[in-house]
């Protein structure tokens, strides 16, 4: 397989392609978790038709470019997905009680979280720069969780499992990199995710609306595009170059948010969404000085 020619225009195109689907999939499951499209469905459901619309997007793929697929290693699939799909699910349940902005900054900590998961997981070292940034972000998430009598947000703690777990599945995503393609990965997951989505879902189904039905097909469909565009962007240029592009989803999440439901953020959101992206620009401006350090 010949290596992907480096075009840094196309990744941070790609990427923000990406930023731009991820927000637009959180748009759609708080319409879903409201009563804007309907009686508001639960996120187990949701999270459902995120897995049932993403697997049928990605077989058709499969099916038209007809990838030659390894021998999966099971284990870590299933670690993933797992993970993966109470983290996408805790997620969808948080955005219909929270701004969107907010919940989207939460989730900026799953590198945070991965990082200090691969200590005792992983095995790796963790120097004073990376646990300055692991603080400085979670100070972030301290401020958007509001921790007082009159303002705390409990809804924000479920964004915030869900960043825990979103970290978690990463490390196993980072187990799967390089021993299968990302086709591969992308197809098991869903699937695996369906049939986990599948047997949850059968104790919360409801009959949606036909606006919800389409709902549910856009989340799935973005998705899907989003994972595509973000593998492809990451392909075609440095890791340090796209990870701060991909912080620019907040600006979406905030638009949307105030485009559709009128939600403007506050101080304290404003606040808090800043304090996390410098953390987690620091931990980027981390990595890419040790690797320049290990190139020379």
């Amino acid at each position: 397989m010949s290596p992907i020619r480096q075009n840094p225009t196309l990744a941070a195109l790609l990427i923000l392609a990406a930023s731009a689907l991820i927000a637009g999939t959180t748009l759609l499951a708080k319409a879903l978790g409201t009563d804007v499209l309907g009686p508001p469905l639960h996120p187990i459901q949701i999270s459902h038709g995120r897995f049932l619309f993403a697997f049928l997007v990605i077989i058709t793929a499969v099916g038209i470019l007809r990838p030659r697929l390894s021998r999966p290693h099971w284990g870590l699939h299933i670690g993933r997905t797992s993970f993966g799909w109470m983290g996408i699910t805790l997620m969808f349940a948080s955005v219909a009680f929270i701004p969107i902005a907010d919940a989207t900054a939460i989730s900026f900590l799953n590198p945070v979280f991965a990082m200090v998961l691969a200590i005792p997981l992983l095995k790796e070292g963790v120097g004073p720069w990376r646990w300055f940034a692991a603080i400085v972000a979670l100070a972030g998430a301290l401020v958007l969780l509001r921790p007082t009598p009159a303002s705390f947000q409990p809804a924000a703690l479920l964004a915030l499992t869900a960043a825990v777990l979103i970290g978690m599945e990463l490390i196993f995503i980072k187990k799967l990199s390089g021993r299968e393609i990302p086709i591969q990965i992308l197809l098991i997951n869903n699937a695996m995710g369906l049939a986990i989505a599948s047997v949850a879902v059968s104790f919360v189904f409801q009959i949606p609306t036909v606006k919800q039905w389409v709902a549910l097909a856009g989340i799935g469909m973005l998705m899907a595009c989003a994972q595509a565009c973000f593998v492809n962007g990451m392909a075609r240029a440095d890791a340090s170059f796209v990870a701060p592009i991909s912080y620019v989803t907040l600006i979406f999440a905030a638009f949307y948010d105030f485009a559709i439901f009128g939600v403007i953020p506050d101080t304290i959101s404003v606040i808090g969404s800043i304090v996390i992206l410098t953390g987690g620009l620091i931990l980027v401006w981390r990595e890419t000085r040790q690797r320049q350090a290990l190139s020379r």
